[in-house]
């Protein structure tokens, strides 16, 4: 299930992913939403979000970009689905504040901006700004092990470390 992307093969059994917004990492069961808290869409981190940047957390492919640019998937090396979901309830916010920076199709890499938007339009329109970081397809991993700090972090510092089977 590798891919072979950016001209190499990357085989990596212990991918990090990193912090895509600055923000508080929490726990994804502490998501007032219980569609995330309860793991059904898979498992993963959430960020609550001090910044309007959310960068890709590795490096990849976007394979989904909802048309509202709310949410963002994103497929790694190694065959991880990553969804990224900016806030709760932002979905009905229209696309108003969000501006993709890529295209479904695009490859990335960790640290790369993917959609800003904005803060202060998601703290006063959404039901919260708390961003689930998810990896949907969860059967392809053995142990996923934090390693987040559990303080205000910058986009691009360490948060999950993954065993894959």
């Amino acid at each position: 299930m590798f891919r072979k992307w950016f001209g190499r093969e990357d085989t990596a059994q212990s991918p990090e992913l990193t912090v895509p917004v600055k923000g508080k990492v929490i726990p994804l069961e502490e998501v007032p939403d219980p569609v995330f808290a309860e793991k059904m869409m898979g498992d993963g981190v959430a960020v609550v979000p001090e910044d309007g940047t959310l960068v890709s957390p590795t490096e990849g492919k976007v394979v989904q970009l909802f048309p509202t640019h709310h949410a963002i998937g994103i497929q790694t090396l190694q065959g991880l689905e990553i969804l990224l979901h900016i806030g709760l309830d932002t979905v009905n916010m229209k696309g108003e504040g969000f501006t993709a920076q890529v295209a479904v199709g695009d490859r990335v890499k960790s640290g790369q901006p993917l959609i800003r938007f904005s803060l202060e339009k998601v703290e006063k329109q959404a039901a919260s700004t708390v961003t689930p970081i998810v990896i949907t397809n969860m059967e392809l991993v053995e142990k996923l092990e934090p390693t987040y700090t559990g303080n205000v972090q910058e986009a691009g510092e360490k948060m999950l470390r993954i065993t894959l089977k």
